[in-house]
């Protein structure tokens, strides 16, 4: 039996701000039924930006059809960071500390940040040589703190962090945030989880579909088919030591690895 109803995908990035319309956020839905088909943002624009993806997501969580999200930045840093920083290795007060030095979602971006112009960036740093466990066990997943390279997800983690916060405060009780609030999903919750579509993006052919659109699209229909063969659950509960578990609950863990 599926555990879910709907499969969401979303292509994330950490360009301009998070009002801008960008051509790197692409999102597309999946029934289990047929084709993952794009969404779009339901303003007059072309593309999404940061904002209305939130909204929107709000709004759709909220009508609590048991949801999958699958989203393309890290949801948390390394222990290194805990540890440099002095922070109590809880992911709620992870998410309002570094929102608070790093304000990207209020109308500025990420290398103002970076750049000293504004926020308290320096003051929350990490070390591009910093990999989390989920990162070391992926192999080919970037560092959240390697700016600046091709396949980087520094910028859109960078960016992308203090939605999850708006998110999280919004959606608390009707969304589990995996594997923050636990390696089991109840009954019947929607959940929001880190993806890596490199994972499953050779599976599909790309047919006129972008690059950006591809990964949003590989997200929603693998998961989608994954679930459709009883496939999904043993992902929630990946190959892990219970010291490994207790890292990977403040660390985060990428989906499917």
């Amino acid at each position: 039996m599926p555990l879910f109803q709907r499969y969401i995908g979303i292509d994330y990035s950490g360009a301009q701000t998070p009002h801008s319309p960008l051509k790197g956020l692409r999102v597309y839905l999946s029934d289990g039924l047929s084709q993952a088909i794009e969404i779009l943002p339901p303003s007059s624009r072309r593309y999404w930006s940061r904002s209305e993806i939130a909204e929107w997501l709000i709004i759709e969580l909220e009508r609590e059809i048991p949801t999958f999200v699958g989203m393309d930045h890290g949801f948390s840093f390394p222990l290194a960071y805990f540890n440099l920083h002095h922070l109590p290795l809880n992911w709620d007060l992870f998410l309002s500390d570094f929102q608070k030095h790093w304000p990207t979602d209020t109308p500025i971006n990420v290398d103002a940040v970076r750049e000293g112009q504004v926020g308290k960036g320096a003051a929350r740093s990490g070390n591009a040589r910093w990999r989390r466990l989920t990162e070391q066990r992926s192999i080919k997943a970037k560092s959240v703190f390697h700016f600046d390279v091709p396949g980087s997800v520094a910028k859109s983690t960078h960016a992308g962090l203090p939605w999850l916060l708006y998110l999280r405060k919004r959606l608390r009780q009707t969304v589990h945030f995996w594997p923050f609030d636990g390696w089991e999903i109840p009954y019947g919750h929607s959940v929001i989880l880190e993806s890596y579509p490199a994972l499953w993006s050779k599976a599909f052919s790309i047919e006129d579909r972008t690059q950006d659109q591809h990964d949003a699209y590989s997200i929603a229909s693998w998961v989608a088919r994954a679930d459709g063969q009883d496939q999904l659950l043993p992902l929630f509960h990946p190959n892990l030591t219970p010291e490994e578990r207790k890292i990977a609950h403040i660390e985060g863990w990428i989906f499917g690895v």
